[in-house]
């Protein structure tokens, strides 16, 4: 029972709320993929550091993918509220290009005057899914790097130093 691992559910909590705020946040969105990378190098920092054995890539993948997850949903959630902020901004960058465009394109000031691209619950939900696919990829290379800088090495195990030992009779009694 000592060579347990920890939980992953925990550490993949707390990288994923994180990256999922900062992912959520216009102008800090720009990073989204730096975030979700960083959130998962954190849930493998916090899974290593409460495992008494030495973890493996696959251990850093697997919290990684948890902890994209997590920062999709939290990601969705925090933007639904700021969509309307969101909305507002390209509204207002689509009239600054069109004051300076020669030609813009056939319809463009009623797609300005309806609020932008109406989302509905279905387009958010297929919006959420390619979040938590694209999240979930990064999360595992993030936890990959992240345990391989925070993991415990494991000693080498080196069979043929014992057979020497055992030849040359070195041994300690």
């Amino acid at each position: 029972m000592q060579n347990q691992k920890p939980g992953m559910l925990v550490p993949a909590l707390i990288g994923g709320a994180i990256a999922g705020v900062l992912s959520g946040i216009p102008l800090l969105n720009c990073l989204c993929c730096l975030w979700i990378i960083g959130g998962a190098m954190l849930a493998s920092y916090f899974l290593s550091k409460d495992s008494p054995v030495a973890l493996t890539a696959g251990d850093g993948a697997i919290v990684g993918v948890f902890t994209g997850i997590v920062a999709a949903v939290v990601d969705a959630i925090i933007s639904l509220p700021l969509a309307g902020i969101n909305r507002e901004l390209m509204s207002s960058i689509m009239e600054k290009i069109g004051e300076y465009a020669d030609e813009m394109p056939a319809g463009w000031e009623t797609w300005l005057e309806g609020g932008g691209a109406a989302t509905t619950f279905s387009m958010q939900m297929f919006g959420l899914l390619i979040s938590a696919v694209v999240f979930a990829v990064l999360g595992a290379l993030g936890g990959i790097i992240g345990i391989s800088l925070f993991g415990k090495k494991s000693p080498p195990q080196d069979e043929g130093a014992t057979d020497v030992a055992k030849d040359t009779g070195d041994h300690k009694s």
